[in-house]
């Protein structure tokens, strides 16, 4: 099944239960300012990744600014996730932005594009 550049709702990461494992004991690969927290699940859905972001409240106080930042990451792996598309197994992502300051869009788009590509490289690739 041949991923088209959309982000359903069946591709996201929204079961609470999902999360916490992906947090406990999950993998990570970064890309300042970038993280992708991953793991090997399964899922009902005959669907390969399910993909989640996040931003710190921390970072950023106003709902708005980290709305804004979740859209550019969303958007980002949207494009990209071509990268991931061949993979046998089902996984669970978590996408973190790290930084302090408001991002422009090309830089998200690169990062993104780059940790996927550490993905396959040490995940899909080896075996």
């Amino acid at each position: 099944m041949p991923m088209k550049a959309t982000f359903n709702k069946t591709e996201r990461l929204k079961s609470k239960k999902e999360i916490d494992i992906l947090f406990s004991d999950g993998k990570s690969i970064s890309k300042y300012p970038i993280r992708l927290v991953y793991k090997k699940l399964d899922f009902k859905e005959n669907t390969p990744i399910k993909a989640g972001v996040s931003v710190s409240k921390r970072n950023f106080k106003k709902a708005v600014d980290r709305n804004f930042i979740k859209r550019l990451m969303r958007e980002s792996y949207r494009k990209n996730k071509y990268i991931v598309a061949n993979t046998t197994h089902q996984f669970a992502f978590m996408f973190l932005y790290l930084g302090k300051e408001i991002p422009e869009y090309s830089l998200i788009e690169s990062k993104i594009e780059g940790v996927l590509q550490k993905f396959v490289t040490k995940e899909i690739e080896p075996k």
